[in-house]
């Protein structure tokens, strides 16, 4: 269902425009138009979901997809081995600033590993 004064499900339809990377299994991945790291994508629903809050148990598979794909998109843009943040946003306080459910993938950083850090 579209709600028409949100820009993702905007997005979703193709009435506004977007770097679309995936399209599969109910979620889109498309470029930040803002990034906040070297690769900012956003792992997004078609169905529009307001935010984790409005989650129902219909949806657990939708966040499992959600995830999967994250990683699968961390491997394909080559920030798997050097690390990736997977991040939800969950209302204004949490810095949810579109209120249609999504996750963040950020990574991309210059790979720096400090005297102590794991191998």
């Amino acid at each position: 269902m579209e709600h028409a004064d949100c820009i993702f499900c905007q997005i979703v339809s193709g009435k506004s425009p977007a770097e679309f990377l995936l399209r599969a299994s109910g979620l889109v991945v498309f470029k930040d138009i803002r990034p906040l790291a070297p690769v900012h994508l956003l792992i997004v629903p078609e169905k529009h979901i307001r935010s984790i809050n409005d989650l129902t148990p219909e949806d657990h598979d939708l966040l499992a997809r959600m995830v999967f794909t994250g990683k699968d998109m961390a491997r394909l843009m080559g920030t798997h081995e050097t690390g990736y943040n997977l991040l939800y946003n969950v209302e204004w306080g949490g810095g949810q600033r579109v209120f249609h459910l999504h996750m963040h993938l950020l990574g991309g950083w210059k790979e720096t590993r400090g005297e102590h850090a794991p191998r």
